[in-house]
């Protein structure tokens, strides 16, 4: 049997402290704390990667107790060691559904490295980043505290996943902000989650395409060496080769869709 995978050492003080501090904003409405991302893919990398906590609450908490949890949470009142934190509370009846909604009470962006962002309004963010959110939870989310993550979050139906799969691929090419590498690398795990219908990790799914892949393998690879280095220090990519990358992964995006009778939730 293969051991539970824990918090990497450098982040469990943090970790730990920012459950004690939930569970005294949230007392016994608190349902759930969960590591999602890199850190529940077992693909954290210290300087590089954020801390990514998905929080279920009892939808009877107290509005103005999302504030003080902003407050409690945000860098430096709690110093991130990470490059931030992207943390995300739900309500317990909308994450136990296959909703294709954002849905969430509080998304707080926090750390050295991120923009400073606080919202209580889910009609300010696209949906289908918290919908990738909530299917990568599903998987694999690492409990910090409360009810396992099966009994809390459910999977979003793979149409809705893959249409937001879509919204994801448009927002890599052509918005802003993106650290180039990153770009490449969601894209290597798109492709991934449409062919296995599971979450890879970002290098993992990156080896996976740079095999199968050959006229993307220096791009992959180059874009795998960057992702070693501080996000400040990211290699700059040829920014035409990674349209050209973005545009294929749109076009394996596109085939799931068909594939699924061209229904997307």
């Amino acid at each position: 049997m293969s051991r539970p995978l824990l918090p990497p050492r450098e982040l469990r003080p943090y970790l730990d402290e920012l459950v004690h501090r939930t569970r005294a904003v949230c007392g016994p409405h608190l349902v759930s704390v969960l590591a999602v991302g890199s850190l529940a893919l077992g693909d954290y990398r210290h300087g590089r990667s954020d801390v990514d906590v998905t929080v279920v609450v009892d939808r009877s908490l107290p509005r103005r107790a999302l504030p003080e949890l902003a407050d409690a949470l945000a860098h430096p009142a709690l110093t991130c060691p990470a490059a931030g934190l992207e943390l995300v509370a739900y309500p317990a009846d909308l994450a136990a559904g296959p909703s294709g909604e954002a849905g969430y009470l509080l998304d707080l962006n926090t750390g050295p490295s991120l923009p400073e962002r606080v919202s209580y309004d889910p009609r300010e963010a696209p949906a289908f980043w918290y919908v990738l959110d909530r299917s990568l939870a599903h998987q694999c989310g690492l409990p910090l505290f409360g009810r396992p993550v099966r009994d809390v979050i459910a999977a979003p139906e793979r149409p809705t996943v893959l249409a937001a799969l879509r919204a994801s691929v448009r927002e890599h090419t052509e918005g802003e902000g993106h650290v180039a590498d990153n770009r490449v690398l969601n894209g290597c795990r798109s492709v991934v989650y449409c062919r296995t219908g599971h979450w890879f990790a970002k290098r993992r799914a990156a080896e996976v395409i740079a095999a199968s892949e050959e006229a993307f393998r220096p791009l992959v690879t180059d874009a795998l060496r960057s992702f070693e280095r501080p996000r400040e220090s990211a290699l700059t990519l040829p920014g035409p080769a990674v349209r050209d990358f973005l545009a294929w992964v749109a076009a394996r995006v596109d085939e799931a869709v068909e594939a699924e009778g061209g229904h997307t939730g």
